[in-house]
């Protein structure tokens, strides 16, 4: 459609217009040049009534603004980009092996265990802690973003977004606001214990710096650091952090499978370069390019999120010619290759 209608083009979603902006050098324009034009997020009912635009996804204006700014802040000094993170993922990617090793070689889905896996790494960030996989309340909990990361990717909650009375009546978001329900039961219960054992010198994750940045804003009138954007900023890095992870792990397995001979370039490199017994690290990527290449290609390739979220101007923007006004959803679209799967047809754009 870029092809026909050019970079910026709107379509109409029942009653719902979208402006798409498609093409590396379009989005880089607007999201990064123009970056403040594009900063707020469309009305969404189904996200609005999962969030109630607070947390870090969904919020709007100087409350965004602040979440987003302190969690960037608090997850750089927890290790995120950095070398000290490497060691929880490394403790994890044993369990993880050991998890694997239990089916002797049988077939098996990896689905929940590698979401168990990565979900851990996020929960040692957030919480100082991580879980067993057979925890029977951390099952629960994998189980319900796993639910609700499906549950929001299909027909019906488009539905629900585009004709919200429709959507009420028929009951669509039930499920999903039962799952909430439950997740923040399980966020409130660890922030309650967190705020038992607080102690300002010993900030072991991301609640107890919340919990430290509410105490220093104690003071002020006027905070957006309350307990709502607590509980729906860690859902927010729940959902952001396991589902895109281990979506692109399971893809490369996936991928792996079906391309044998790939994956065994890949093995030899690794034994070439990975001694035995030792696991792989972030100084290895330059020694291995064959691995660190079929990497950046998984990710070019897996269906992850293809439209991105939707994006929309605080105020009305001109972009490229357009007068893109405050009401309208951007769509952005980042690769240049989207697939788009139904029960009968695979269409490739």
């Amino acid at each position: 459609m870029s092809e026909k209608y050019g970079d910026v083009f709107t379509l109409h979603f029942g009653p719902k217009r979208v402006v798409v902006i498609a093409g590396y050098n379009a989005v880089k324009e607007a999201l990064v040049t123009q970056a403040d034009d594009f900063a707020d997020r469309p009305k969404s009912p189904l996200f609005d009534l999962i969030s109630k635009n607070h947390g870090i996804i969904f919020s709007h204006g100087e409350e965004w603004k602040s979440m987003r700014r302190f969690t960037l802040s608090t997850l750089r000094d927890f290790g995120m980009g950095k070398k000290s993170l490497e060691g929880r993922i490394q403790d994890e990617i044993i369990a993880l092996i050991e998890s694997f090793k239990c089916y002797n070689g049988k077939p098996f889905n990896p689905h929940l265990i590698v979401n168990s896996a990565v979900s851990n790494v996020i929960c040692s960030i957030i919480f100082g802690n991580r879980f067993e996989y057979d925890d029977p309340t951390f099952k629960k909990l994998i189980r319900m973003l796993d639910e609700n990361a499906r549950i929001v990717g299909e027909p019906k909650a488009l539905l629900f977004n585009f004709y919200p009375f429709i959507g009420t009546l028929l009951g669509l978001h039930k499920k999903v606001m039962q799952n909430i329900g439950n997740l923040k039961d399980f966020i409130q219960k660890n922030v309650k214990k967190r705020r038992l054992e607080f102690n300002a010198n010993d900030i072991t994750g991301y609640i107890d710096a919340y919990l430290l940045k509410q105490e220093q804003e104690s003071t002020k009138t006027e905070t957006y650091f309350h307990d709502e954007n607590l509980h729906y900023s860690v859902l927010d890095l729940f959902d952001a952090g396991t589902e895109t992870t281990s979506t692109t792990i399971r893809w490369g397995i996936l991928l792996m499978m079906k391309y044998p001979e790939i994956q065994k370039k890949i093995q030899d490199e690794i034994k070439t370069h990975i001694k035995p017994g030792q696991l792989p690290a972030v100084e290895d990527r330059k020694k291995m390019p064959y691995t660190d290449a079929v990497i950046h290609e998984l990710q070019r390739f897996s269906n992850i999120v293809p439209l991105n979220v939707s994006h929309a101007p605080p105020t009305d923007v001109y972009f490229r010619g357009y007068c893109i006004p405050k009401v309208s959803s951007v769509n952005k679209i980042l690769i240049t290759r989207i697939f788009f799967f139904s029960n009968k047809y695979a269409f490739k754009c």
